[in-house]
């Protein structure tokens, strides 16, 4: 298989022959930054950027910048949630095109507290259902993107639960390049035994070391729980040292461990001042360590906009201080609907801030001998001793049972609103098995003491007698299809077929969800906004309505109100009528055509419109406009009147008229147009002159319904409009010929 820019991706491809599919690599990839000799894309040097993809979707902004899309150097994640992985695989085409490279699935809420693996591909609510199925599935998706991107990608999930060494083998069996591993969580956060998580842990890291898994810590959890996140600070540190040093311990190398570290604020805190002295104090203390920057997630509302704007801000402490992984999280997060565009978005954003950010660190230091560097000593100093109290009272177990953890003291103060366990209680408690003497398990890269039988000849691997076990020979693997007769992959794809194969519609989460959004301003109070603008989208004929945001502009004033909701049809393309796209010259058949007959034009912003940028962009060679062509044009400047035009048109002998209207109030854009179309019927003209209008809110149909020859909307270049001139003219001339 392999894909191509104008071919959808087909879940159902994926799927053939997937019992045999083996991951054609393992281990964890980091990107290939560009070399200081090659650091030049399009007009630029960039100090931190990537080596580009193949295949990729620039910024909205390239198009000024010659279409250049530069990658920050970095691992950009996308975490994915749609609770169906066969639309995962969509999405994470989607983001890869956008720059990500790190593809992590969150998995299924829940997902914690299973004792065993999961066969088949059932449906996930808040995430998807870990399965062989659905990683290798995923996994070959993967290699296909890969090779269209001209990147590797990461695919990263969880190992945690009771069941966490079971999933340790099967992600080491399938190609899984990155996991959150961390003994921790079990216990703080999924009451699992003490004892039992630590066991697993020491089980699981020895097989993520096996595949060259990338380990990221769980720590970040912390933040996200307590009441108070800033206030944790301290007991962040002291979560990711134990971590990395239990990780170290089994055998892990730092390069493999990566800590999850979340900014602990937003505003309207001061955030800077509090999130830059813990990302220093972190750095300070784990320099030799990988650092994966989370964007915040425990303030987000349902505000996208207000998370936009928060995440640039955490940005700026990645390049403040480093990121080898940079996090992204989708703005509608907080509304718990992860969707296709705003995975996109998400990622975009790191992007954008990121490579706009590049190289700030060479014009801006920290300043370390002031408040910052005292903030970031003193956060250090109360880990040490929160260490210290640890070890007083006993160890991890035991501070644990006293609640130290997940309380909202600024250690040392305390709350007393910490977790606490007992460290006898919890799932899976009375569940470790001493191993006798002469244990021996028939595996490879098998954490603990084993004794294969000495009598055996080849003492290479402890799987040896077995002949190789399912690390060593993947054909012993037992793939299980689908066990759910109704609940399963080849269902929902049944259902979904003539959305993704002979209809379309709108899509947020999967393919033909029928979804759609709103945005209105109701002038009325938050109570009669929310029940209003239900009954305006239950008018429109919209089914399963639902406000997903709604916000306070004014008491008295208006609400903002965001609805989303599905519509009942669908669309069949061959009903859909594409207007015919008109072929444009190329610049040496503009120029040349100019040469043989010059072209002279007027052109102004008119009414009382003072916007300029969008008309010179048309017109000045810097911006390869007209008079890059060698068309004589002639600019009036703003707020120029109709008539103005039409008599510097008769003065100059021009050939047509260009005029920029950008003002839409009342519909003054086609009031303008209409009056530069009568203006010159009046005086006689309209005949001998190509009558041009361009702007944010102009169409080429509107245009034509306003008496002009064309229109041009955003994205128009000044090769378009000179196109139109050269073949517009000699139409014109032809039909007085005749």
């Amino acid at each position: 298989m392999k894909l191509t820019p104008e071919q959808k991706l087909s879940p159902e491809e994926i799927l053939k022959d997937l019992d045999r599919y083996r991951p054609r690599r393992k281990g964890w990839t980091w990107r290939r930054s560009i070399k200081d000799d090659d650091a030049k894309i399009g007009p630029f040097e960039y100090r931190q950027a990537a080596e580009p993809l193949k295949k990729s979707i620039p910024l909205p902004a390239a198009k000024s910048f010659g279409g250049i899309d530069p990658h920050p150097g970095c691992v950009v994640t996308s975490e994915i949630a749609s609770g169906r992985f066969e639309d995962d695989l969509r999405r994470m085409r989607m983001v890869a095109w956008h720059g990500a490279d790190h593809l992590m699935v969150i998995r299924t809420a829940g997902q914690s507290h299973f004792d065993g693996l999961i066969e088949g591909t059932p449906e996930g609510v808040g995430g998807v259902p870990i399965s062989r199925k659905q990683i290798r599935a995923t996994r070959k998706a993967l290699d296909l993107i890969e090779d269209e991107v001209g990147r590797q990608l990461n695919f990263h999930s969880y190992i945690s639960g009771v069941a966490g060494p079971e999933i340790a083998v099967l992600f080491a069996e399938e190609g899984v390049n990155g996991a959150h591993q961390d003994p921790q969580y079990n216990v703080l956060y999924r009451n699992v035994n003490m004892y039992r998580s630590f066991v697993d842990a020491a089980v699981a890291k020895k097989l993520m070391l096996s595949a060259n898994i990338l380990q990221i810590d769980g720590a970040h959890n912390a933040n996200a729980t307590a009441r108070e996140a800033w206030k944790v600070m301290p007991e962040l540190l002291v979560q990711h040292a134990i971590n990395c040093r239990y990780s170290e311990l089994v055998g892990m190398p730092r390069e493999n461990i990566a800590l999850s570290t979340v900014p602990p604020t937003a505003p309207p805190a001061p955030a800077l001042r509090i999130d830059l002295p813990y990302a220093v104090a972190l750095r300070q203390l784990f320099k030799d360590f990988k650092m994966r920057a989370q964007m915040n997630t425990k303030y987000m509302e349902s505000c996208t906009r207000e998370v936009t704007v928060t995440h640039p801000l955490n940005l700026l402490l990645s390049r403040l201080t480093s990121a080898d992984i940079q996090s992204t999280i989708t703005p509608d997060e907080g509304r718990n609907v992860p969707w296709h565009y705003n995975s996109v978005h998400a990622v975009n954003t790191a992007r954008q801030a990121l490579i706009g950010l590049d190289g700030i660190t060479d014009m801006v230091k920290l300043n370390l001998e002031g408040e910052l560097g005292h903030k970031s000593r003193e956060l250090k100093e109360r880990a040490v001793l929160f260490l210290e109290e640890i070890l007083e009272v006993g160890g991890y177990f035991a501070a644990v049972d006293q609640g130290f953890f997940v309380d909202s003291g600024f250690y040392p103060e305390r709350n007393g609103d910490g977790i606490k366990r007992d460290p006898a209680g919890g799932v899976a408690s009375d569940s470790i098995v001493p191993r006798e003497e002469d244990y021996y398990a028939p595996v490879c890269h098998h954490f603990g003491y084993n004794n294969p039988p000495i009598d055996f000849g080849d003492h290479s691997s402890p799987c040896a007698p077995i002949d190789g076990c399912s690390l060593c020979r993947p054909e012993k693997i037992i793939y299980i299809d689908e066990l759910d007769p109704e609940d399963n992959v080849e269902k929902r794809l049944e259902k979904s077929r003539q959305y993704r194969e002979n209809t379309f519609k709108p899509e947020a989460e999967w393919a033909g969800d029928g979804i759609v959004t709103m945005t209105m301003l109701l002038p009325v109070s938050e109570d009669m906004a929310e029940y209003g603008a239900m009954d305006i989208a239950g008018r429109m004929n919209l089914e399963d309505v639902e406000v997903i945001n709604l916000q306070k502009m004014h008491p008295a004033e208006g609400t903002l109100v965001e609805i989303k909701g599905r519509v009942g049809f669908s669309l069949d393309p061959k009903n859909i009528t594409i207007p015919h796209k008109e072929a444009v010259l190329s610049e040496e058949e503009i120029r040349l055509a100019v040469q043989n007959r010059p072209l002279t034009i007027v052109a102004g912003t008119v009414g009382e419109d003072e916007h300029s940028v969008g008309m010179r962009e048309i017109l000045d060679i810097k911006h390869g406009g007209l008079e890059g062509f060698g068309i004589d044009c002639h600019y009036l400047g703003t707020s120029v009147p109709i008539e103005k035009m039409a008599d510097a048109a008769v003065e100059l002998d021009a050939d047509a008229i260009l005029i920029s209207t950008i003002i839409t109030h009342n519909d003054a854009h086609r009031q303008s147009m209409r009056k530069l179309n009568q203006v010159c019927r009046e005086k006689g003209l309209r005949d001998e002159l190509i009558l041009v209008a361009g702007g944010t809110q102009v169409t080429n149909e509107i245009a034509q319904e306003e008496g002009l020859d064309r229109g041009f909307g955003r994205g128009t270049k000044g090769i378009d409009v000179a196109s139109f001139l050269i073949k517009k003219k000699d139409s014109v001339e032809k039909n007085r010929e005749n």
